[in-house]
């Protein structure tokens, strides 16, 4: 991967929306970059639809084709870098990716999750908030690390948890910050102006 690599690999296992976000915002011009490539572990993911109706190359690697996580895991470095990509963005994948894979993509892999971390990581953070009972929810874009859920956070944005919520309502809300700040945080990566120390994500 070359320093100023603006091409995307986005990963995904279902509808696509930030997906979606992320081809608006380089289809307006508010992101500089290319979508070089979309993958899918799942080949009935509706976000390879959108993908090739706007002319994006796809690829579906599945899971139970590979013998191990180890050669899933190779096999993906191996596409993403066949396709140059200088940024992967894990857009709804629902995988977990080894340290192979990380250290392949050193601080250039990112991930969108529906809370504010480091509050309900894993699954179902929604579900997670409500049960807690918190009045603040929210979205998280951080660097993916071999720890679940746990680099360093780029962008988070809050939505007030409703007393009358469901995990559908929720979600909603949510996803509409998601959607926002997903390609934000993608521009910040690609401009290069930032440095991470330990945890924490700065900008130069």
């Amino acid at each position: 991967m070359t320093e100023n690599n603006r091409r995307l690999g986005v990963l995904i296992s279902g509808r696509g929306s930030n997906l979606q976000s992320i081809m608006d915002a380089v289809a307006t011009g508010r992101l500089a970059a290319t979508i070089a490539l979309v993958v899918s572990n799942n080949p009935d993911a509706f976000g390879l639809e959108r993908a090739s109706l706007a002319g994006i190359e796809t690829v579906t690697l599945e899971q139970q084709a590979f013998p191990s996580r180890e050669t899933y895991d190779a096999a993906l470095v191996d596409v993403l870098q066949r396709y140059d990509v200088g940024l992967v963005c894990l857009a709804g994948f629902m995988r977990l990716l080894g340290a192979s894979f990380v250290e392949a993509f050193p601080n250039r892999i990112l991930n969108i999750h529906p809370s504010l971390l480091p509050a309900f990581p894993g699954l179902h953070g929604q579900l997670q908030a409500l049960r807690h009972g918190v009045k603040i929810s929210g979205a998280t874009v951080h660097i993916v690390t071999p720890e679940l859920d746990a680099g360093p956070i780029v962008l988070q944005a809050s939505v007030a948890v409703e007393e009358n919520d469901t995990v559908d309502t929720l979600s909603e809300r949510i996803l509409v910050e998601e959607h926002r700040i997903y390609p934000e945080a993608i521009g910040i990566l690609l401009d290069g102006r930032w440095r991470v120390e330990g945890r924490h994500f700065l900008k130069s």
